[in-house]
């Protein structure tokens, strides 16, 4: 069976599971108490969603390496700064190890992926 071709931004592996991880968190995040709207709930929504975005800006720069790479890399930056409200939220018992955990793990592939493509991008770039 053959891999369909990746036409989009939303095709990538990488892409999808930023996507459902950030969705799983909004949705968590919805029982987080109310004096952390403005800054943990706040915070790990814009990071977890901005994988996702930088992802399909990193996209659309590929027929530019270096914009293709920073884009990635600040992919792989908010990857990790969610990673780290992930551990606040677990800390702060807002979120349960196992949940956490899960979630922790999710972004580890991501992470892993994303270095993967800035370790190796030609083969993602658009050739002129």
């Amino acid at each position: 069976m053959e891999k369909e071709p990746i036409k989009s931004h939303e095709d990538l592996e990488a892409y999808k599971m930023a996507f459902d991880v950030a969705m799983k968190i909004f949705e968590l995040s919805k029982k987080f108490p109310v004096e952390e709207r403005y800054s943990l709930t706040d915070q790990i929504r814009r990071s977890s969603r901005s994988v996702c975005a930088n992802l399909a800006e990193a996209w659309r720069k590929r027929r530019y390496e270096a914009a293709f790479i920073a884009k990635l890399n600040d992919s792989e930056t908010e990857a990790a700064e969610t990673q780290t409200w992930l551990k606040f939220a677990v800390k702060c018992g807002y979120l349960d190890v196992d949940t956490g955990r899960e979630l922790y793990g999710i972004y580890n592939q991501v992470l892993g992926i994303l270095v993967t493509i800035i370790n190796n991008p030609s083969p993602w770039l658009i050739k002129r």
